[in-house]
């Protein structure tokens, strides 16, 4: 039985862990050639590339113009695209420092503009593309103290939307998936340390701080959000474009 994206090139970027490493799973397991981006030991990239094919990899920095080239170079011409890796830091507004602000910009909206502005000539000459942005509630929702990442997250989905209707007659679509928290190692590694500033048990900080703004009190599953990106692969999905799908236990349904 053929898998439905054989002969497809998919760049996850922040693929080395995480939500990114589920997305290129799921892609690779539909049959698509994967291009890893990532920071991470050398030793473990090493076998994520010989677990999906011998998958091209790209260390580059993200957060500046050259490093996206430098990947997209490396990548080669693709028909999938997931915009994943991102940043976040916390801080009132009034200490936010300018650098955390810039670099938050660059790496969660910029870049995605810039894979986009390199893949998309090959995607129309092709007449099939995909893009997929992985956003965040903060795409619909603001939370205090995370000016750059509030203010990104909802930059990319606006992105998300001109380019669907720039691109609506070229057999490309775009789409964001708008997690809430998700259970990553990135996540759980923040428990121990708010455990002891709060002195709170693991469930009070899990239930009354990380999922207090999530009604079912379950964190997403990365595999989760891999399956719908996989989903809006998939043909059936040619008139999703433009979306923006929440999966956040219903945090931004308030």
């Amino acid at each position: 039985m053929r898998m439905f994206l054989a002969g497809r090139r998919a760049l996850v970027t922040g693929s080395t862990s995480g939500i990114g490493l589920a997305i290129a799973r799921a892609l690779h397991a539909e049959g698509a050639e994967i291009v890893l981006n990532g920071f991470g030991d050398s030793d473990e990239i090493a076998r994520l590339r010989q677990e999906m094919g011998g998958a091209p990899y790209s260390g580059a920095d993200l957060t500046n113009v050259s490093g996206v080239e430098e990947m997209m170079e490396t990548a080669g011409a693709v028909d999938i695209v997931v915009n994943n890796a991102g940043m976040q830091h916390v801080s009132p507004v009034e200490n936010f420092p300018v650098e955390k602000w810039d670099a938050i910009i660059a790496l969660n909206l910029s870049s995605a503009f810039h894979t986009a502005r390199l893949a998309v000539p090959h995607m129309k000459e092709k007449g099939w593309g995909r893009i997929v942005n992985t956003a965040s509630a903060h795409s619909k929702a603001a939370s205090p103290f995370k000016t750059a990442y509030v203010a990104a997250k909802h930059g990319l989905a606006g992105l998300t939307k001109t380019l669907a209707l720039e691109l609506a007659e070229h057999g490309v679509t775009a789409n964001c998936i708008s997690p809430g928290y998700v259970w990553t190692p990135l996540v759980e590694n923040q428990i121990p340390d708010t455990m002891k500033s709060r002195g709170m048990t693991r469930e009070e900080v899990m239930n009354d701080v990380l999922l207090a703004g999530q009604p079912t009190k379950k964190f997403v599953q990365p595999e989760e959000v891999a399956a719908l990106a996989v989903f809006l692969c998939r043909d059936e999905a040619q008139n999703i474009t433009g979306a923006n799908y929440s999966m956040d236990g219903g945090w931004t349904a308030k």
